[in-house]
Order: C-alpha cells, then structure tokens, then sequence
C-alpha cells in the first residue's frame, strides 16, 4: 500500500487544506484514516481551522472571476485531460478506495471508471449549455435564455463512494464555469487528497488559476460553515437523511439552493411472471455489494405469493456461497463494512427486528478470527417481516436483506412506496403491463425505476437521484447540469419603438 500512496503523492502527515497546488497548514485536528480492511493506520491528515477555511473562500472568489470567463469548451478540454489522467492513475486509485472504504477491488476499479466516465460526458456538455428562444409578443423583439455559472459550488461527499460522487458534480460544475470546495467524509479523508493530486498537475500544465478546485477536510463543523456560508449559492450533499435535513435547513434559511443525495430504502418486486434467474442475480448483488452501503442498495424484497418459496430457497443457497474477506482479494465477494460504529448498527438492527418479529432465514453475525481482526466484517442476513414493522422503514447501512409477500401489483407497489425514501426500485417481470404499471403515474414513487436490473448500478447518463426524504437532488446526466447554473432570461429591442407588454399604453 505504500507504494500507492507514494504514487498518489500521499504521505504519512498530510495536509488536509489545499487551494490546488498549494497546501495550506492549519492547526485543525489530526484525522487519522483507518482501514477496515485489516484495522492498520494508513495515514494521518490536518483539518481546516478557521483561518484555512476563510483562505480557502478567498482564493474560490478569486479564482471565479476568472475561471467563469474561460469559454466552456476550453474549461471541457480541461475535464478532458482530467480524465486521461484519471486513466493512467486507475489502478493506484481504485486499490486506495477499496482499501480505505472497503469496499471490492473490482468496485474501487469501477467507481474510478465512474469518474472516468463523467469527465467524458462532461466535455461533451460543455459545447451544449443550450438555452432556449422565444417568440416575443412585441413587434421586432427577440427573447432567449441563457445560462451562467452560478459562483462557488460546496460539495460534502460520503465514505461509501469517496471520489466518484465528488467527480459528478464537480465536472460538471467546472465545465459551467464554476468553482469547486470539496469537503470528503471524515471516513476516507486520503481518496480527496489523491483526487487533488492527480487534478492539481493537469490544472498547472493548463494555467488554471489556483482556487477552482479547493479540498478542505475536517468533521461536520465544516459542514456547519460551508451550509452556513452565504458566498457558497450551492451545497451539494451526499449522506444520511438526518445531515441532509441540517444542511438543507441551514442553505434554506439564507435562501441558497441544496442539492440533496440522501438515503435510500430500495427494493425490489419479483413478479411470478419474473425470470427468477435474473430477479436472484439483481437481488443479491443489490443486497451485499459493497457490504449493504450504496444508497442505491437492496433492502427490501417484495416477492409474488406462488415465487415467495422458489425466492427464499434460491436466495439461501446464493447466501452460502458468498465469501466474505479481504475487498483487495478479488475472490471474495462481500468486504468489511466502514467502521465499528456502523458493526453496531447493524447488529441492532438486526434486534429490532427480532423484537418486532422479523424470522432471519439466514442469519446474521458479526465476524472475527483470521482475516477479520478489524471488527468490521459481518456476515449477509435475511429476515422475513411485515411492510408495517418500523425497522423495515428505516434504512440500515449494512447488508441486511428483508423479504415480504403480496397478492397483487397494486398492493406490491403500495409496500414499494410505503416507505420515507425514494431513491431507486426495480421490478422483475416479463410482463408487459405489469411492467409499463409500475413506470406509470401511480406506479414506483422513487427518482430511479428500473425493470430487469436491480436498484443499484445507475449510469451516468442519466440523472441520479430520488424523492421525498431522498431529498429531490438529481445529480450526474441528463440535464442535471443547470443546478451548477443560474438561468437568465433575455429580451432585446431592434426597433425605433419602445411598446410595452400585455398592450400597456404609457404615452408621455
């Protein structure tokens, strides 16, 4: 590991405050990353105090003025570049995220093509912020739209995707003109560091002024700041719906725009007229991938009467073929979950519902001995329950799958959305209507609703994001890019006559 931290320019005693290429010294804690992977100390990092984060600020706004000036395919071949550099520092950067978030070799891999993938479709999007032209009522008048970088984007990302998530705004806020303050999660502090890096000498080839791309690491009174910072018009937060209802209450309360990726409580109907290879397939990759922490993850199977049976068996001999160990071994499946704080919530989840009369079909247990002297590997479970115990209304970070039974579709899409989460959901069917009724108007009530795939694994064309406690922010394709900006509207008088709207008469 210490040849990659090496390659990723990441040393022991690291900084945590950077404007771009300049690292700022702070007397902030010292954060120390762990991983779960094996418990060892990777290395330490200095929070912003308050001093740095105001330095911080100051470069930002300066570097706006000019960085919103450059033409948008000019800042696109920027993001290109950093995606060739993303390239050549795949291997090194995906084994950091696996190692320090735990999750699979082959996700930290795929998290990094993530990033890889938004900087392309971002070049692309810089020679399209189109707005849009409309027919004036007043003779020899033309109207339009047009589109401006909104200023200063803070972004506070999570541990479960430390860098891509941080790459889908942020390329698409540069290629806006805009700016960027990234604050990683406490939890993985050294995937930010690598990421400024590899960003800091693509920016220093190209001439890009210092403070468009700042990091400021440190614990949730940064969060506090940035949210309560009226120079910040976007907070773009990813997290558990209880930060997502402080930071939205903060920006809020100074009427400044959030942009909100919070939790998720996904699942997945299996028809009886499903493809059960595919519906098991999609269910137990969405339940244990990433031990259980996307917030697109499987949390609830919603399984047809005449299948429930066939499920249950199929998904307890699936269960017994996992293997649970080191994420950098590529052989095992399912990898440590972040922390021992997140080993007992996930046992006590596992209480609750027992308590509420949950039966686990495959049981649960935290794990220990060889290869697991972190604490923080425990083993997939899976409960029968009822839709209306509480614990099944709660999202638990962690791979505990609940299955529940229906008669109809209506009612399978009424436990579908009885829940405070919208994030993603899936149905396993190969029937036509049953299908195009759960992409209907009263059909799934999440931002992402897919049929014969499972809730996790979303592209980044098209938007990412969901509704009601999910938070209604929409991220990475589509036209998700006009949150990064502020919409202008036009109107331009060509004639020697100045007549007014609606017919006013204003005669002098």
């Amino acid at each position: 590991m210490q040849d990659i931290l090496k390659q990723l320019g990441i040393n022991e005693n690291n900084s945590g405050v950077s404007t771009g290429a300049n690292w700022l010294q702070s007397s902030g804690e010292t954060m120390t990353s762990y991983s779960p992977v094996d418990g060892k100390t990777i290395a330490s990092v200095t929070a912003a105090d308050k001093e740095c984060y105001e330095q911080v600020i100051s470069k930002a706004e300066e570097a706006f003025k000019q960085w919103r000036t450059w033409p948008a395919p000019k800042r696109g071949e920027i993001v290109r570049q950093i995606g060739e550099a993303l390239r050549a520092k795949k291997e090194p950067l995906g084994k950091l995220v696996s190692y320090e978030m735990g999750k699979s070799l082959q996700e930290g891999y795929g998290e990094v093509q993530e990033m890889i993938d938004i900087c392309d479709f971002a070049v692309g999007l810089s020679r399209q912020l189109h707005g849009l032209t409309m027919h004036s009522e007043r003779p020899l008048h033309r109207m339009y739209e047009q589109w401006h970088p909104i200023g200063i984007v803070g972004i506070i990302s999570a541990f479960n995707f430390p860098v891509a998530v941080w790459s889908w705004n942020t390329m698409l806020a540069w290629i806006c003109g805009d700016v960027c303050i990234w604050k990683p999660s406490e939890k993985t502090p050294l995937c930010g560091i690598a990421c400024q890096h590899i960003v800091a000498e693509v920016f220093a080839k190209n001439n890009v002024p210092e403070g468009v791309s700042c990091l400021i690491q440190g614990g949730r009174s940064i969060g506090e700041w940035m949210s309560n910072d009226t120079r910040l018009p976007l907070i773009s937060a990813t997290g558990s719906t209880r930060m997502g209802k402080a930071v939205g209450a903060a920006v809020g309360q100074r009427l400044g725009r959030s942009l909100l990726e919070l939790g998720g409580n996904n699942a997945i109907i299996i028809s009886e007229h499903a493809d059960l290879n595919i519906a098991i397939r999609g269910a137990v990759f969405g339940a244990v991938g990433t031990a259980g922490q996307r917030c697109t993850s499987t949390r609830r199977l919603i399984i047809h009467e005449t299948v429930y049976d066939a499920v249950k068996e199929k998904l307890v001999a699936a269960y017994q073929q996992l293997s649970i160990g080191d994420p950098l071994n590529e052989s095992n499946h399912v990898g440590p979950l972040i922390d021992t704080d997140a080993v007992t919530a996930y046992s006590q989840s596992i209480e609750k519902c027992k308590a509420e009369g949950g039966t686990f079909i495959v049981k649960g247990a935290v794990l220990s001995g060889a290869g697991y002297e972190s604490g923080c590997y425990v083993k997939p479970c899976i409960a029968e329950v009822k839709p209306e115990y509480k614990i099944v209304q709660h999202e638990t970070f962690a791979p505990i799958l609940y299955l529940l039974k229906y008669k109809t579709m209506d009612e399978a899409i009424a436990i579908q959305n009885g829940v405070p989460q919208g994030l993603s959901s899936s149905i396993m069917t190969l029937n036509l209507r049953e299908a195009e009724q759960f992409l209907s108007v009263s059909g799934s009530d999440c931002g992402i609703a897919n049929v014969n795939i499972g809730t996790s694994g979303a592209e980044i064309g098209g938007a990412f994001g969901g509704e009601k406690e999910t938070g209604g922010g929409r991220e990475s394709g589509s036209d998700a890019w006009k949150n990064y900006m502020r919409r202008q509207t036009n109107t331009i008088n060509y004639s020697s006559q100045l007549p007014l709207a609606q017919g006013i008469k204003f005669d002098l």
